[in-house]
């Protein structure tokens, strides 16, 4: 008789001692979920902004400032800020191996993000009049973009065993033993197999 007690004390705190490790696994995983929306921010804002700019003849207006944005220079960032979004929602509902093949496409375009920031024109030597701080603030959002999802590709390889998946449940354990332990449960269940239910109890 004072088996029960003790087991029902130790099923009563088995949910709350894995809740601490549900949040420890789960925060791993909404790092990577933040870095992934920031950099497909970042991404989006860069190609906003003003990427190359010089003077041309506007005849009759006579020198002009001639512009692109980041959406006509660099045409894959949008792209790869959708990318980046929809990498967000596979993270959290994927596990295992789909989740890994997941972050290393991520972090193939985040390295391709960072490769457009850099390699595109020089970031010195522009002319007066142009704006400067515009165009290193396009590319340097690129290149944070890029290291931002880059490493949200990094973190779902690194963590995919770990990361929990959308709608894991945690307590599903807990839950099926005390559903197991239910005294009515117990009684219909010795009667069928011809037990007395009386004599455990």
């Amino acid at each position: 008789m004072s088996e029960a007690p003790k087991s029902e004390a130790a099923e009563s705190e088995a949910p709350e001692s894995t809740a601490p490790a549900a949040r420890k696994a789960k925060r791993p995983l909404w790092i990577a979920v933040v870095g992934l929306l920031l950099g497909a921010v970042a991404l989006w804002g860069s190609s906003q902004l003003v990427w190359f700019a010089e003077f041309r003849d506007g005849g009759v207006r006579g020198t002009v400032v001639y512009t692109e944005i980041g959406s006509t220079r660099a045409i894959a960032l949008i792209p790869l800020a959708l990318l980046a979004l929809a990498g967000t929602a596979g993270l959290i509902a994927t596990g295992g191996w789909p989740r890994r093949v997941l972050g290393v496409v991520l972090a193939v375009a985040g390295a391709a993000a960072v490769w457009i920031g850099v390699a595109d024109g020089p970031f010195t030597g522009f002319a007066d009049g142009l704006p400067v701080a515009q165009m290193l603030g396009a590319r340097g959002l690129a290149i944070l973009g890029g290291i931002l999802v880059a490493a949200g590709g990094l973190a779902a390889i690194k963590g995919a065993g770990r990361m929990p998946r959308l709608g894991a449940k945690y307590s599903a354990p807990g839950t099926k033993k005390r559903a197991a332990k239910d005294p009515e449960t117990e009684l219909w269940e010795a009667l069928s197999e011809g037990e007395d239910p009386t004599a455990t109890r």
